[in-house]
């Protein structure tokens, strides 16, 4: 298997000048790529201009950050043939290497814009090296600048930054240098979402779990579903008591916390998320916690309860006055 370490610049509108057109918000203009081998030896590169079909105004800040020009992108080739090429270059046997979630997702938009065919029919999973970076080497949640990583690790800085060769071939730099069961730690692109309750998508991870569902056609119908809001422990995968229920402090994030006999408490969080098709999917992780933390969210549940209840008197009361 190779790793396909991929990087984009993408274009937008120019607000006046070219309206947003809402199937592609951002057009690539350049798709730079670093194949290395199964044991992270380089063994392949690929870099090239993608004349623009949407937005043929370059974007002041766009240009600012990579230094290119509209000129220099009409010497590019169309988006088809390029994504062909790339496509033959990456081969059969791989898996996607991105820094940070963004260019996957934004890739398969430009395919489905241009009517090609897709990357999958499925969700893709991926390695996010910004992410795996953090494991690596801080916190697990920080989320660092690919020049920063570059700086920690004292790699040579020999070709300038922000163009998407150039970062693809730091980001496989970082790659590299990580090591042990890091890689273990892949992420799941939503682009294509699983699209019935067979292929939700269930994940063990080192120490949480994650669940990605089906679309849903609002959140009320999400938060109604069996499987979005069970609490199974996912070590002995036996249903667990909720001590914690499910609350919301700001109507996007859910929350509750599950005892498991053997393992203790457990936290889990949903996340509403919208899909492309402007319905809605859910994330929810879960993962084991102390009993202090586990009392911190049964006390967010408690304001988040008497938030609503003065939310509630307050409409009430202006209800009244007029």
């Amino acid at each position: 298997m190779n790793y396909i370490v991929l990087d984009l610049e993408w274009n937008q509108s120019n607000t006046g000048e070219e309206p947003e057109v809402k199937e592609i918000p951002f057009e690539i203009i350049d798709i730079g790529a670093i194949k290395l081998n199964h044991e992270k030896v380089m063994v392949g590169e690929f870099n090239q201009l993608v004349k623009p079909a949407v937005y043929l105004h370059m974007h002041k800040i766009t240009s600012k950050i990579i230094h290119l020009h509209m000129q220099d992108l009409l010497k590019g080739r169309p988006f088809p043939e390029v994504m062909e090429e790339f496509r033959s270059w990456c081969g059969t046997d791989f898996v996607f290497c991105t820094w940070g979630p963004l260019d996957l997702f934004e890739l398969q938009r430009n395919i489905r814009f241009h009517e090609l065919l897709p990357l999958s029919d499925v969700p893709i999973r991926f390695l996010d090296i910004q992410k795996l970076f953090s494991i690596a080497y801080e916190d697990k949640k920080t989320r660092r600048s690919l020049e920063y990583a570059i700086d920690f690790l004292e790699i040579e800085k020999d070709i300038p930054f922000h163009r998407a060769f150039s970062d693809a071939y730091y980001t496989a730099k970082i790659l590299e240098r990580l090591e042990g069961d890091v890689l273990d730690n892949y992420s799941v692109d939503t682009f294509v979402l699983p699209r019935s309750k067979e292929e939700e998508i269930h994940i063990k991870f080192h120490d949480y779990m994650k669940y990605i569902s089906r679309e849903f056609e609002d959140k009320h119908e999400a938060m109604e579903d069996k499987e979005v809001i069970s609490t199974r422990c996912y070590l002995c995968h036996k249903n667990i008591r909720k001590k914690v229920r499910w609350f919301t402090p700001n109507g996007k994030h859910y929350y509750c916390v599950s005892t498991c006999p053997v393992h203790g408490f457990m936290k889990s969080k949903i996340r509403i998320r919208k899909s492309e098709n402007e319905k809605i999917y859910v994330v929810k992780t879960s993962k084991f916690i102390s009993e202090e933390d586990a009392l911190k969210l049964q006390k967010k549940r408690e304001e988040a309860k008497e938030h609503r209840k003065l939310k509630k008197k307050a409409s009430k009361l202006k209800d009244q006055n007029h």
